[in-house]
């Protein structure tokens, strides 16, 4: 084998008594992985040799004297190789740490969904230090107490909460000071070997370095290994601390994303109310921006106009309100537009193509932003036709019932179906009898003002009793119950009116001369009568129709003054409370049969 200046990959082997440190090489700075690999076993292999060539020399150290210096040259060879083995080592410690560096940053930055990034970065962590266990604590935002997020192990597994066990006084100092903590043996820190959780846990090996953001500390990274004293080096604080700075900003960006989140969340929660709200309102409520383009059409106006929201959106409003153009809606509008009121309103009638005739409440008022800005119109309004159409019902009833059963109708109009049905009631008429001969002795105004009081007394006593005043016939009234609400007890309301009736004219006539005192003839019957209003839409009278009807008024024209005269079928429904006698049967005119007829006296208690 020759002697010589030996090569190694990239450079010559330093010169015999060369005590210069030796940098670097250059190579060194661009190792990869595969580099790394190859450059160990080449060192292996040459050490080999190298031991191989150190062997046959001092087998012949004595016969060549060059041999020594060949010696010395093979150690100070075998000395590059170990410091040569040794940057590699490191090469191979910082390659590893920048690939965990590398994982955690992308960890980090993959997700906003906290938990789990952290548990992948600190399993990292665990592996480049060597650590057996790591913790990251977060201060809470409200109290500021520290509270466990991750505690993860040299497993990849995560910690039970029972098991806890570190120096939460390193872990507090750390917080305060805002400062990391290195320590290679615990038990024999001075600065920590008296603190009760290193003595009892026996903690060795500990690394802990606070997550910051801007100066505010928002929690701490620790890592600990409770069997070996010396494992974490200076580079290892520096690395935690580029991990601690990571996580800090991804923490904080989490905490906002997760702010922001509620806060959306919120928002969209408080829209879906508010539009719950707005779809819900019982007033139809329109909404424009400044060019007149509807933005909002809640449910209430669509059943007003029956028009879907989809075809008025986007659409200038007097185009979805057309058949409203010729009421003073559009000068409302204007009104508000022109910023000459705040709000407008009017009650406006007027026919829609699909409904016909309604009455319609607007309120028009303009629509701002918080700075008091316009920034369209909010037109509400109101479907009052139904309680028009009550109120002229109602009005209309008036004239022929009491006030109670006029404010017990029914909300709706169309359940007194109106325009006549057939139901059964109990009709009465009343009948003021010699009143033709008496009138041809008074004076027509003396006359009128007698009828009045008859009359007056008839009305009063029938709506006393919730019957309807059918209508006034010279000197008769006509009454009816059990319309236009139902009556379950209408004949015996019928009975007490005609027997009261009866009374109160005996009153009346106390206040009467003699000549003056005149009686009723009364009869009442129950059976089927068709029951509505007849006439035209100009005038129109709530009335009923039928034979049952003819029957009542031929026992009144029967019964003499002061007499009540009940059918048999209105007898029979109140039989158990009437004083009634039966009289011989009658033979009415317009009926072929012959009807069995009672006179009644008085109603029992």
């Amino acid at each position: 084998m020759s002697v010589g200046v030996w090569e190694c990959r990239g450079g010559a082997i330093p010169p015999l008594h060369s005590h210069t440190p030796t940098p670097p090489h250059p190579i060194m700075t661009q190792l990869t992985t595969s580099t790394i690999e190859r450059a160990r076993g080449d060192i292996a292999e040459l050490r080999r040799g190298l031991g191989d060539l150190a062997s046959w020399i001092d087998a012949r150290r004595g016969a060549l004297p060059q041999l020594d210096e060949m010696a010395q040259r093979l150690a100070q060879l075998g000395n590059f190789l170990d410091r040569l083995n040794a940057e590699l080592e490191q090469q191979e410690k910082e390659r590893a740490q920048l690939e965990g560096w590398f994982e955690v940053s992308r960890a980090l930055n993959s997700t906003l969904e906290l938990v789990e990034v952290l548990n992948r970065a600190m399993d990292v962590i665990i592996q480049v230090t060597r650590a057996e266990r790591g913790f990251l604590m977060l201060a809470d935002e409200t109290t500021g107490k520290l509270e466990f997020q991750v505690a993860r192990n040299m497993d990849r597994d995560t910690i039970a909460r029972p098991t806890f066990e570190v120096s939460r006084s390193i872990i507090q100092r750390v917080a305060e000071t805002g400062q990391p903590v290195i320590t290679t043996d615990a038990l024999r820190d001075p600065r920590f070997s008296d603190q009760d959780s290193v003595v009892s846990l026996h903690l060795r090996s500990i690394l802990c370095h606070p997550l910051k953001v801007k100066d505010r500390v928002i929690g701490v990274v620790y890592v600990d290994n409770r069997l070996r004293a010396g494992l974490f080096q200076p580079e290892d604080a520096q690395a935690l601390r580029a991990f601690a700075d990571q996580a800090a900003i991804a923490i904080d960006n989490a905490r906002l994303f997760a702010s922001v989140r509620q806060k959306m969340n919120e928002i969209g929660a408080l829209k879906t109310f508010q539009d719950n709200i707005f779809a819900s309102i019982a007033s139809g409520v329109i909404a424009t921006d400044l060019s007149d383009r509807v933005t909002a059409f809640n449910r209430a106006a669509e059943g007003i106009f029956a028009m879907p929201a989809a075809q008025s959106l986007g659409q200038p409003y007097y185009q979805t309100l057309a058949s409203l153009s010729s009421t003073p809606l559009p000068y409302l509008v204007e009104q508000v537009k022109r910023a000459e009121r705040r709000s407008s309103a009017a009650e406006i009638q007027s026919d829609l193509p699909t409904r016909g005739t309604v009455h319609l409440n607007f309120s028009v008022s303009s629509l701002r932003d918080a700075a008091d800005e316009p920034q369209g119109i909010t037109i509400v309004v109101d479907d009052v036709t139904e309680m028009r159409q009550l109120e002229a019902t109602r009005e209309m009833f008036r004239r022929y019932v009491s006030p109670a059963v006029v404010d017990r109708l029914p909300s709706n109009p169309d359940q007194l179906r109106l325009g006549g049905h057939r139901q059964e009631i109990t009709i009465l008429f009343a009948d003021i009898r010699g009143f033709t001969r008496f009138s041809e002795s008074l004076p027509p105004e003396e006359l009128v003002d007698i009828l009045n009081q008859y009359l007056a007394v008839a009305a009063d006593t029938i709506l006393k009793y919730e019957g309807t005043l059918d209508k006034f016939m010279g000197d008769a009234v006509m009454a009816i119950f059990n319309a236009p609400l139902s009556q379950q007890d209408h004949v015996l309301r019928a009975a007490r009116a005609a027997l009261e009736m009866r009374a109160a004219v005996s009153r009346l006539h106390a206040q009467l001369p003699a000549a003056l005192r005149l009686n009723y003839g009364i009869g009442i019957h129950t059976g089927d009568a068709v029951v509505g209003n007849v006439g035209t839409n100009q005038q129109m009278n709530f009335t009923a129709i039928g034979d049952a009807v003819n029957l009542a008024k031929r026992l009144q024209e029967n019964a003499a003054g002061g007499q009540i005269l009940l059918s048999d079928a209105a007898h029979g429904q109140i039989r158990a409370l009437a004083k009634a006698t039966a009289i011989p049967k009658l033979k009415v005119k317009g009926r072929e049969q012959v009807e069995q007829v009672w006179e009644l006296e008085q109603l029992r208690d």
